[in-house]
C-alpha cells in the first residue's frame, strides 16, 4: 500500500451479489473498467470472493467485492455461499445482479431478504439486456448489459447514491483536543512492533493530530517520564498503547487524561459504549468458562503475542479462575457464539465500521457480553475509571467506587 493509499478499513465496502450465471462478474468488470473477476459461460466460475480497492465517484475509495454464486449447490457450493453470507457482514451497500433472461429467481428474494435484515441499502441490476425482453423492472432497479455497457453509468451513479457520504465524520482523537495542545503518544517498539513501521491506529492518531493544529509528540514508555519533564506544559492528553497501560499510568500525573489507542479505536468504529458495558462480565467467569479473544488482522504471532499470550495471561491472574481461550483472526469469526462467556476483541482498525457492529451485534443477539483489548487491559489493571476520563458519559456506566 502506497504512502497515499486509503486503508481498506477506511473505505466503503460495494459487495456484488447474485446467482452463478447472472453475469455477476461481467458487471463487475463492467463498473470497475477492468477485468477484476474471471468470466465464463459455465456456472458458478466466480470460486471465492475477489476485492479490488479503487475510486469510484461520487463515494470515492471504495472496495469492491465479487461474491461467488449464491445459489451453488454441493458441499463446496456450501462454502462458499457461506463466504457470500460473510462478505454481507462488512458490506455497506449492496448490488443484487440478477438475470434480465430469467427475472428475480426465489434465490434473488432471498438475498433481498438478507439485505433487509441486516439493514444493507441495496439495487437491483437486471443484467443482460441486450438479449433479454424488456419487462417492467421493479421499482428501483436498473436494466444493464455488461456486454454492450448499457446503463452501467447509470448504475456506478446509482450506487453513489446509496450511502451517504455528507453527514459528520467520525474524529479518532481530534475532536477532543484544542489547536495549539500537545498530544503525547506512547508507542513501544518490542519483538511485536513491526519492523520499520508505525501501526494504523498510531498513523491515524497522527495525522488527526495534526489536522486539528495540535502537536504530536511521539515516545516509547522507557523514556515517558524524561519526555514529560521536558514539557513546559502538561500535555493535553496521553494516548498510549495497551500492552503499556500500567507502566504509563504510574508515569503520567493523576491530572493528566489518559487512554489507549485500542479505545479511541472502539469509538471510532461505533462499539465503545458495548465494550465498556460488557467488560464487567470478567468478574463473573468461572472455571472451565470459554472466552473468544478476536482480532482483525493476520499476523505472524510472536512470544509475547498480546492476544494470544498476554491478555490470557492477565485474565487468568486477575480472575484466578481455570478459562479455555479461543482466538479467531481476520475474518474468520464463529457463527455460533453460544459457548462463549465473553468475547475480547481487538480494535478493529483492520476491519470496516460496519463489520465491527455486526460483529458485536451477533454477540448481542447470542447474550454473550462483548468488549475490548484497551478496555479489558485497564480493567484488570484497575484503571479504566481513568482510562475512560475523558468520556464523562461512559463513566456514569461504571459502579460507583
Amino acid at each position: 500500500m502506497g504512502l497515499n493509499a486509503t486503508p481498506s478499513a477506511e473505505r466503503l465496502h460495494i459487495g456484488f451479489f447474485g446467482a452463478r450465471n447472472a453475469g455477476k462478474s461481467s458487471v463487475v468488470n463492467a463498473v470497475t473498467g477492468q477485468q477484476m473477476s474471471v468470466v465464463s459461460e459455465v456456472k458458478g466460475t466466480t470460486t471465492d470472493p475477489v476485492t479490488k480497492s479503487m475510486e469510484l465517484l461520487p463515494l470515492g475509495p471504495v472496495v469492491i467485492i465479487d461474491t461467488p454464486g449464491f445459489d451453488d449447490r454441493g458441499e463446496l457450493g456450501e462454502l462458499r455461499v457461506k463466504r457470500t453470507r460473510q462478505i454481507l457482514n462488512r458490506a455497506d451497500c449492496a448490488v443484487l445482479v440478477v438475470d434480465g433472461t430469467v427475472g428475480l429467481s426465489e434465490a434473488d428474494r432471498e438475498m433481498i431478504h438478507l439485505f433487509k435484515q441486516k439493514s444493507i441499502p441495496y439495487l437491483i441490476a437486471f443484467n443482460k439486456q441486450d438479449i433479454s425482453t424488456p419487462a417492467e423492472l421493479p421499482e428501483g432497479a436498473v436494466a444493464v448489459s455488461a456486454k454492450t455497457g448499457e446503463g452501467i453509468e447509470e448504475l456506478k451513479n446509482r450506487i453513489g447514491g446509496l450511502v451517504r457520504t455528507d453527514g459528520p465524520s467520525v474524529r479518532l482523537v481530534g475532536d477532543m483536543i484544542q489547536p495549539g495542545e500537545t498530544v503525547v503518544l506512547v508507542i513501544p517498539i518490542d519483538s511485536s512492533a513491526p519492523k520499520g513501521r508505525l501501526i494504523l491506529p498510531q498513523q491515524q492518531a497522527i495525522r488527526d493530530i495534526l489536522e486539528s493544529g495540535a502537536s504530536a509528540l511521539v515516545t516509547r514508555e522507557t523514556e515517558l517520564a524524561d519526555t514529560l519533564k521536558k514539557l513546559k506544559e502538561p500535555p493535553a492528553l496521553v494516548v498510549t498503547d495497551s500492552q503499556a497501560f500500567k507502566l504509563v499510568d504510574a508515569v503520567t500525573p493523576k491530572e493528566v487524561p489518559l487512554t489507549s489507542f485500542s479505545i479511541l479505536m472502539a469509538r471510532y468504529k461505533g462499539f465503545l459504549a458495548q465494550a465498556v458495558e460488557g467488560v464487567a462480565a470478567i468478574d463473573r467467569l468461572q472455571d472451565g468458562d470459554t472466552v473468544l479473544i478476536s482480532e482483525g488482522c493476520t499476523h505472524h504471532r510472536q512470544c509475547e503475542d498480546i492476544g494470544t499470550v498476554k491478555i490470557p495471561n492477565w485474565l487468568r491472574k486477575y480472575t484466578e479462575k481455570e478459562l479455555q481461550i479461543e482466538t479467531s483472526s481476520g475474518l474468520g469469526f464463529p457463527d455460533d457464539l453460544s459457548k462463549y462467556r465473553l468475547i475480547i476483541h481487538c480494535g478493529g482498525c483492520m476491519l470496516n465500521g460496519r463489520e465491527m457492529v455486526d460483529r458485536q451485534k451477533c454477540a448481542a443477539d447470542a447474550g454473550i457480553p462483548f468488549t475490548n483489548y484497551g478496555i479489558t487491559i485497564a480493567y484488570v489493571n484497575g484503571i479504566l475509571r481513568r482510562s475512560l476520563g475523558i468520556f464523562p458519559e461512559l463513566l456514569a456506566m461504571l459502579p460507583k467506587e
